[in-house]
């Protein structure tokens, strides 16, 4: 059997992060700007970041589209952060005109946590895994709705933090700014 690729959206955010996990974790990745790229990914992480920087990154560079159509027809992704804005069907307090990728049927709300100066660390209980994870919350959105398909997999606040549909996953914090590399096995053993 063929090793899966797993590409890291890079047009913006934590792309090192997220790679140095994954590499940590022995799988094959790829750093993905270009359709080409992302064409020979079997899977997907979109990063934390800036999501209207993200958004009008990946329309720039032509990827908007593909990355839409791959989520999809079933490439799983898991989203961080602004990734999980870009995974959601729907926004509030989105920048005027803001496209995401979709495929997660959920209302998520940008920067619900407050600025950068509200940002903060907890303790989380994350269905599915043994113990807390450490969960760093930096500009976090959150989710208002989920939709009948949609697990939550951790909430904070009353508000849910991380969801997992199908092949789909997302979480509002950071995993990859730490050494727990629980979440990332988890997406892994949903996707491959």
């Amino acid at each position: 059997m063929i090793a899966p690729t797993i590409g890291v959206l890079a047009l913006q955010g934590d792309v090192r992060e997220h790679l140095a996990t994954l590499t940590r974790l022995g799988v094959k990745t790829l750093p993905v700007r270009r359709r080409a790229e992302l064409d020979t990914c079997d899977a997907l992480v979109i990063p934390g970041g800036e999501s209207t920087a993200m958004w009008r990154l990946a329309r720039t560079f032509e990827l908007l589209d593909p990355l839409r159509e791959r989520v999809r027809t079933g490439m799983p992704a898991f989203g961080t952060c602004a990734g999980m804005v870009l995974l959601a069907d729907r926004l509030l307090d989105a920048a005027p005109g803001q496209e995401t990728v979709g495929g997660l049927d959920i209302t998520v709300r940008r920067n619900a946590f407050g600025r950068q100066t509200e940002s903060f660390e907890t303790e989380l209980e994350v269905a599915g895994l043994d113990g807390t994870v450490h969960a760093v919350f930096i500009r976090a959105p959150w989710v208002e709705e989920v939709g009948a398909d949609v697990e939550v997999l951790a909430s904070a606040a009353g508000h849910a933090v991380a969801v997992r549909r199908d092949q789909l996953m997302a979480t509002s914090f950071h995993p990859e700014v730490n050494a727990d590399d629980r979440l990332h096995r988890l997406f892994l053993d949903t996707c491959c």
